[in-house]
This record gives C-alpha cells, structure tokens and sequence, in this order.
C-alpha cells in the first residue's frame, strides 16, 4: 500500500510541470487530481481531457483513459507531444440544506516525445617516429586503420574522419622526439548497419550498444600495445612505437532529425534529444534544434 501510494505521490507531483516519453514507449500515468484532492472525499467527479490543439481524447490504440481520469499515452511518437489537460468536476454538498456545489479544477501535463543520443568517439593516440618525412609514417597510418576497422567491423562500425600530424617534442631530461598525433572518429553506421536493428523500433538503442563495445576493443587493442613495449622489448625499441597513456577518448552526441538538445529548456532531460518544439527544427544530425517561425508541429525537420 505505501509503495501505491509513494507512486500516486510522484505522478502527482507532475501535474503542471514537464514530462518527458521515449519514442515508441507508454508514458507514466497522468492522474486528473492532485494529492490534496486524492485524501478527500469527492462526489460525482468527471474528468475531461484535452490534447494537443485543445482537442477532446477519447480511447484508442494509443490514448487510454480510465473511469477515474487516468490517462496513458502509448506508442509515443513526436505528433503527439503538447500539453495535454484534465478538467476535473465534481460537488461538494451541505450536509444540513443539501445544497450542491460545482466545483472544478484543471491540471496540466506538457508532455514531449525524446530519444536517446546516437553515441560516436573521437579517439587520439601518438606515435613516435624517426622522422617527419618520408613515406613511413602514411604507410603506419593507413595499416593502424585498417587494424582497427577490422577490430570492430563485426559491430558494424568503423573508422571515419582520420588524420594524423606529425609533430617534434621536447620531453623533460631528453632529447627531441618524432611524433605522430593521430585522430580519427569511431562511428556506429557502417554500410549495412540497419541490418542490425530487425524490427527495432529504437535502433539507437542497439547502435549505441555496439559503438560502445567497439570502444572497449580499441582501448583492449592500445593497452596491449603499452604491455607490448614494456615487457617484450629489451634495450631494443622500434623506432615507431605507440606512446603509452596517450589514448583519449571523448563521446560525441548527436540527435536525429526533429530532434536535440537543449539544457535551459529541458533541464529534467538534459542528456536526451528532445523533440523540437513549436518555432523550431532540426533537418540533419546536429545537437540543436535551430528557429523557425512558420514551424507549427512538434518534430519539425524543415523550415517551410
């Protein structure tokens, strides 16, 4: 019974506030009545609700509203995010002249649809090398890549975006070194990648599983090299050898279409890509949903 009632408690605690459904997931319940009115009695309650647009909810596949007001949103896709309203109604009657009183009360729910971020690394590593010139250090490059699209090419991800420069530092107590600072992207969208997600409504959520497997691999594949150096050279070490403790790694989020992030908006879900909001639209994969004045959806991908 307290674990019922700790739950109404936190349903109600919404009311008037920002609610927040992953894609193609039911949202919590919504509860036409506050806590106060819930220890009361009350006499011949109603309860209207009204969605996006002001129009009246009636039951369907994906709006179910109970006898006592309780409202749940299934399959939630971007068109239905808004604010969604509850008219409460109901009598208070004296108990001495039996005089009825209407009373009623509104509460509302501003609900939008999010999804996660689709997760990609930048990863850094260095090198050192005899020398900035010569062919050597493309030749090292372009084997390193393949290397590590092999490591990963069972997830469906790959390497994208990489680079290298090759730089001369001074160490302290030693002499100047070649090194190469190499960066790339590891991205979870190689060719075929959809063929992973079946039927999957929420693909990202198994696109983000493997980018995440596939950075594991590559911090296993840097640490073997650092192990490598230290315990299977002697005084002999190969002139081009990876510097330990040089891997960086750093997460890249960003939003699909319709969809980003926004931190002063959505405090409660700073993390996640919200749907953009009546004004605004997001046509590729940045993290921001950009102005648009002719926007009047929710979820727009153009400005018209």
């Amino acid at each position: 019974m307290l674990a019922w009632a700790l739950l109404y408690a936190v349903l109600w605690s919404l009311a008037g506030v920002k609610i927040y459904v992953k894609l193609h997931q039911a949202s919590p319940v919504l509860i036409c009545m506050d806590i106060d009115r819930a220890n009361k009695e009350t006499v011949d309650p109603t309860y209207l609700w009204t969605g996006p647009n002001e129009n009246t909810l009636k039951g369907n596949s994906q709006i179910n509203i109970t006898n006592t007001g309780e409202l749940v949103l299934k399959d939630f896709l971007e068109p239905l995010s808004g604010l969604y309203s509850c008219m409460l109604s109901y009598k208070t009657i004296k108990a001495e002249t039996q005089e009825e009183t209407m009373i009623k009360k509104k509460y509302d729910f501003l609900v939008f649809a999010y999804r996660e971020p689709d997760y990609s690394y930048h990863m850094a590593v260095r090198f050192t090398t005899g020398s900035c010139v010569g062919r050597h250090n493309d030749l090292l490059f372009r084997v390193l890549k393949k290397i590590l699209d092999n490591l990963i090419s069972d997830l469906l991800c790959h390497v994208i975006e990489p680079s290298y420069k090759c730089h001369f530092v001074k160490l302290p107590e030693r002499d100047f070194l070649y090194e190469l600072f190499i960066a790339f992207q590891v991205n979870p969208f190689a060719p075929g990648w959809r063929s992973l997600c079946n039927r999957s409504a929420d693909c990202e959520d198994i696109t983000n599983h493997n980018v995440l497997k596939a950075r594991d691999r590559m911090e296993e594949f840097f640490r073997k090299q650092a192990h490598i150096l230290h315990h299977h050279f002697n005084r002999t070490v190969p002139a081009m050898h990876f510097v330990d403790h040089s891997f960086q790694v750093t997460r890249i989020d960003n939003c699909r279409p319709g969809f980003g992030k926004n931190e002063g908006l959505h405090s409660n879900c700073a993390t996640c890509c919200v749907v953009c909001s009546p004004g605004t639209f997001s046509p590729d994969v940045d993290v921001t949903c950009q102005i648009c004045v002719s926007v009047h959806i929710y979820g727009a991908k153009a400005c018209p």
